[in-house]
């Protein structure tokens, strides 16, 4: 079966079971699952019923497909992503993002739970630009003509309108956001503290293992990118250790604000 058959089964299913038209795909990433709970006259799948769907196995990812409404839009909202760290082929990373497309989504807002270096625990980032340090491209191999084109301009990969849209509904709700660049790499190794200072010498505000491959494929089938980052812990070199309990307990820390944010900012787009 080939890419576009296998999204076109996959988007078959999920309009017989009811999730038709999203106007926003949501990718939840560790510890901001949460808000998916949020959703109203909501419909949910788990990610094994769901053909052609990949698995997540990160604490903190609940592995459901939510549908429904929230905050007076339609979304369809993923509750843990998929990362290349965890085996799978950056195909499978994607696909959720290409179903988004198929499904006509206007805007994938993606986020993610992310090392700072620009800015300490507890911040919330609002992803200007993005680094790929994966040496990675989900968009190697046989372009699908039907989604975008062979060689997709990355100059506005997170649009402009919508950060600016996000930071101006920040400040009114008073809820603090910050904007920079994201850089992302292949994990699970955490960074080394020389490779934090790279990464500052290249630019970047916050470092971690996502994002970038679903922002790719969102650039070249044409939704619109709102990206969020929650900064959880300093970045290799400024603290003593790294460890995915703490990315856990700091999101756990925020996450109010961070829902509040993000729901207002639906309603505003």
């Amino acid at each position: 079966m080939t890419l576009v058959e296998k999204i076109n089964e996959t988007c078959d299913f999920l309009r017989q079971k009811g999730m038709t038209a999203p106007e926003f795909g949501l990718i939840l990433g560790s510890g901001l699952v949460e808000l998916a709970e949020e959703v109203e006259n909501a419909v949910v799948l788990d990610y094994i019923d769901i053909p052609n769907w990949g698995r997540s196995t990160v604490v903190g990812h609940a592995g459901k497909l939510v549908y429904g409404d929230l905050a007076g839009r339609k979304v369809l909202a993923l509750q843990g992503r998929f990362h290349f760290y965890e085996g799978n082929p950056l195909e499978v990373v994607t696909f959720p993002v290409r179903v988004m497309k198929a499904l006509v989504c206007e805007c994938v807002l993606v986020t993610n739970a992310a090392g700072g270096i620009g800015f300490g625990p507890g911040t919330l980032m609002a992803i200007s630009d993005h680094i790929n340090m994966t040496g990675q491209n989900p968009l190697i191999g046989e372009n699908l003509d039907d989604f975008g084109p062979r060689f997709p301009d990355m100059s506005n990969a997170y649009t402009a309108d919508y950060r600016k849209t996000a930071l101006a509904v920040a400040d009114k709700l008073g809820v603090k956001l910050d904007e920079g660049v994201y850089i992302g790499v292949t994990g699970p190794c955490y960074e080394t503290p020389a490779e934090t200072r790279a990464f500052k010498t290249l630019g970047a505000d916050s470092v971690g293992m996502s994002t970038v491959p679903e922002v790719n494929v969102a650039a070249h089938s044409g939704p619109k990118v709102l990206g969020i980052s929650a900064i959880t812990n300093h970045a290799a070199g400024f603290q003593s250790e790294l460890n995915h309990e703490e990315v856990v307990a700091v999101t756990e820390r925020i996450k109010e604000d961070f829902k509040t944010l993000v729901k207002a900012i639906l309603a505003e787009l």
